[in-house]
């Protein structure tokens, strides 16, 4: 993501809020918390000098890339009308997101998909969620959560602040129609950095 523009990563079961994330950490002998994460885009969605530094593009995404806690991989987000991330999971990591200006909404599915060793999957009823993320509003979530985040606003731009440890390995992208969820492709950090 050395652009400040094009498709950025973005977030069954969430772990506890003091349960720590596995993994080394850069900056602390312990790995951060998922309560620390969540402090953390918490905390950076309220400064209102880094959520105006950043440049906001009319077409597409754009991004800064933060200095998350205990090595962690940060990202403050900005989300044109209408755009949105598609499915994708973020693999072994856990993170947060706090939306920061404006509203994000998050598909996700309740479900904890396989790692690997599939193409196409038939996902069962009842396993949508849907959540409303207005400003200050976000979430934790868990190792291979897999959710599409959207800026539904037909005028506003959104504004959202996500942090993942272990910082990313690998993003695996997704379509689906109807019950069907086939994955598509799997990036890693070079093809985003």
């Amino acid at each position: 993501m050395s652009s400040p523009r094009s498709a950025v990563p973005t977030a069954a079961a969430v772990p506890s809020p003091s349960a720590p994330v596995t993994g080394g950490s850069a900056s602390s002998s312990t790995a951060p918390t998922v309560a620390e994460l969540m402090d953390f885009v918490r905390g950076a969605a309220r400064d209102e000098a880094l959520i105006a530094s950043l440049p906001l593009d009319p077409e597409g995404r754009t991004w800064i890339r933060l200095d998350g806690p205990g090595g962690s991989e940060a990202w403050l987000i900005g989300w044109p009308p209408g755009t949105g991330t598609g499915w994708h999971d973020h693999a072994d990591s856990f993170g947060a997101f706090t939306t920061a200006a404006g509203a994000l909404k998050e598909h996700s599915l309740a479900v904890r998909l396989p790692t690997d060793g599939w193409k196409t999957l038939e996902l069962t009823d009842g396993v949508d969620r849907s959540r409303e993320l207005a400003t200050g509003q976000g979430r934790a979530f868990g190792q291979n959560h897999v959710h599409e985040v959207l800026n539904e606003s037909e005028v506003a731009h959104a504004v959202s602040v996500h942090a993942y440890y272990p910082p990313l390995p690998r993003i695996r992208r997704f379509s689906r129609t109807g019950a069907v969820l086939r994955l598509e492709q799997t990036e890693r950090p070079e093809d985003w950095q």
